[in-house]
């Protein structure tokens, strides 16, 4: 499976905030960070506010949250959201299906469940496991003079 850039900026913010839960994070600051554009951000962030990923305030003393605690936020389920399904061989897609071995191959099933694992790996790991005690993930956004470190020990959010 390969990560869209879409879905790769939506974990950066959600991972910025996350590290900043304690205040309202800034589309240009978290643009800066991430090394991207602020308007392919806001369609990012729009997309997440929409999916209720995160909260948003606009104007002058606006900025974005995250919507529920890191530990509700499962990856498989951003990755589910996020991503358009990619059939790796036409018999998996709906339509335009003109395999001949459809009916008697094994390769569809086989595909078909290392799919599902890969969601149920992610299904297992919360944005709280990809941001606590991660020292040089905090250390990364310390850089651009955040001061907050990531607790080592989980907390609330």
């Amino acid at each position: 499976m390969r990560l869209t850039k879409r879905t790769n900026l939506a974990f950066r913010v959600l991972m910025f905030c996350g590290i900043h839960s304690d205040r309202l994070a800034t589309k240009a600051e978290i643009a800066e960070r991430c090394n991207t554009s602020e308007s392919h951000l806001a369609q990012v962030v729009n997309q997440l506010a929409q999916l209720g990923y995160l909260h948003t305030r606009r104007g002058r003393s606006g900025g974005l949250r995250l919507a529920r605690p890191m530990r509700e936020i499962a990856v498989g389920a951003v990755f589910r959201d996020l991503e358009v399904p990619t059939h790796h061989t036409e018999c998996l897609a709906d339509t335009d299906d003109t395999c001949p071995l459809s009916d008697s191959c094994r390769l569809r099933d086989a595909l078909a469940d290392a799919a599902e694992a890969f969601f149920t790996h992610l299904d297992a790991m919360t944005l709280e496991d990809l941001i606590c005690g991660n020292d040089a993930l905090a250390g990364f956004f310390a850089q651009m003079g955040c001061s907050r470190r990531l607790e080592t020990t989980r907390t609330a959010y």
